[in-house]
């Protein structure tokens, strides 16, 4: 038992002077993570669409962290979750903050699906998806968690369209991008 511990140590004294050596950039790498809400499923198809997406607005910068999930939760529970997570005392009814000029670090807004898809149509074409637009229809409310040193900023919205089915989707969209 003794001879494990021991190497245990070892091997832990290993990968923290290991990493000591390691540049700046990828040490912030090593320590970015993301904050999962508990009982939200990862959405494969749709993390993907946003990193090719993201590839293709940057051609010569590397793809960031970005991870997108769904919940049955609502807004306001996703968005307390993160603004608590973050140390932000709250969620800000709106972005100005009761008419302040700097943005809150964590917010409401609202939106409408077709603005926003109709917006995004060019996008959609370049990335080869056979999205219909006309299906995006509906208001939604959203959040906006800023992000911090080792994690992403999140963005939150209900009900949300599926751009790989042409769907609206009653869930509660969670979007995390470095």
């Amino acid at each position: 038992m003794r001879k494990v511990t021991v190497l245990l140590v070892v091997a832990l004294l290993a990968v923290v002077i290991g990493g000591c050596r390691g540049e700046q950039k990828e040490q912030e790498a090593e320590s970015f993570h993301f904050t999962i809400y508990p009982g939200s499923r990862y959405l494969t198809q749709v993390t993907e669409v946003f990193k090719q997406a993201s590839k293709i607005y940057r051609p010569n910068e590397e793809i960031p962290p970005t991870a997108v999930y769904d919940t049955e939760a609502s807004v306001e529970q996703v968005a307390e979750f993160y603004a608590k997570a973050y140390g932000y005392p709250n969620v800000a009814p709106d972005a100005t903050n009761n008419l302040s000029a700097a943005k809150p670090p964590a917010y409401y807004r609202a939106g409408d699906l077709a603005t926003d898809n109709k917006g995004a149509e060019d996008m959609m074409k370049k990335l080869g998806l056979k999205t219909d637009v006309s299906k995006a229809v509906g208001a939604y409310k959203a959040a906006e968690i800023a992000p911090k040193p080792n994690r992403p900023r999140v963005t939150i919205q209900r009900p949300y369209f599926d751009v790989t089915t042409s769907q609206v989707v009653d869930r509660t969209v969670i979007l995390m991008t470095r």
